[in-house]
């Protein structure tokens, strides 16, 4: 059995991006992903990859919350003659992704509010898209 540690993760999420079938809100189209950003996405489906992301990162990591995400999709801000220092992604990309990933049954909630996991039917769709990525 393949597990989705085993595989390479731009493949793992590319093949989930396609069937994890996330709609992405009207404001995502003119937001930055994180304040180190300086524009917007190029990429028409990056809100289904971010989605596909942050699944696996549930996966491998689980639980993990909201403020564990922002510093992994965070980057170093320029800030022109000064120095670069790191910033945490933005929270509202987040929080509507895992709400989103709720709603399809993939995370929930832990009991003990430290995060969320994955479900059954989560693990079950993230080694079937490893298996395909194999």
């Amino acid at each position: 059995m393949v597990s989705a540690r085993e595989v390479n993760q731009q493949k793992l999420v590319n093949v989930m991006c396609k069937d994890i079938g996330m709609k992405m809100p009207e404001w995502a189209l003119h937001v930055k992903t994180g304040v180190s950003r300086e524009r917007q996405p190029e990429q028409k489906n990056w809100y289904q990859l971010r989605s596909a992301s942050i699944l696996r990162k549930i996966y491998m990591d689980g639980p993990v919350g909201v403020s564990k995400l922002r510093s992994y999709y965070g980057g170093r801000k320029n800030n022109g003659h000064q120095p670069s220092h790191f910033e945490k992604g933005s929270g509202k990309i987040l929080r509507t992704v895992l709400q989103q990933l709720e709603e399809a049954g993939y995370v929930e909630k832990t009991e003990n509010k430290k995060g969320r996991k994955v479900t059954a039917k989560g693990q079950k769709f993230v080694d079937n898209a490893a298996r395909e990525a194999k």
